[in-house]
């Protein structure tokens, strides 16, 4: 998958459930939100979680959380870069360019 393509889905799909005319300020919430549940999923693979109203996850479930925290982070990041007019190949190139520029690698 192409990332340009799924930010295009994840655009369609998000205004069809009417979250895309949600303001940057809202995008950021949900971001900050996601990643706290990130952290939660970090967590509990590398140090454990043990809460008294959750059984525990296996291995398993552990990891499919981890993918699928890491995975509304993107898509967060995605929706809000669209809403600027930045596509999702534009962020991996600014990103590879400014640390090639900041570490002189070209």
């Amino acid at each position: 998958m192409l990332i340009n393509d799924h930010q295009r889905w994840l655009r369609d799909f998000y205004r069809s459930k009417h979250w895309y005319e949600l303001s940057p300020e809202w995008r950021m919430n949900f971001i900050t939100e996601e990643e706290g549940e990130l952290a939660r999923a970090v967590r509990a693979i590398e140090i454990g979680r043990s809460h008294p109203g959750e059984a525990a996850a296996t291995t398993a479930e552990k990891e499919y959380n981890l993918r699928e925290e890491m995975a509304d982070i993107i898509d967060q990041v995605l929706i809000l870069a669209d809403k600027y007019g930045v596509s999702g190949e534009e962020l991996l190139q600014f990103s590879e360019d400014k640390l090639k520029k900041r570490w002189h690698l070209e």
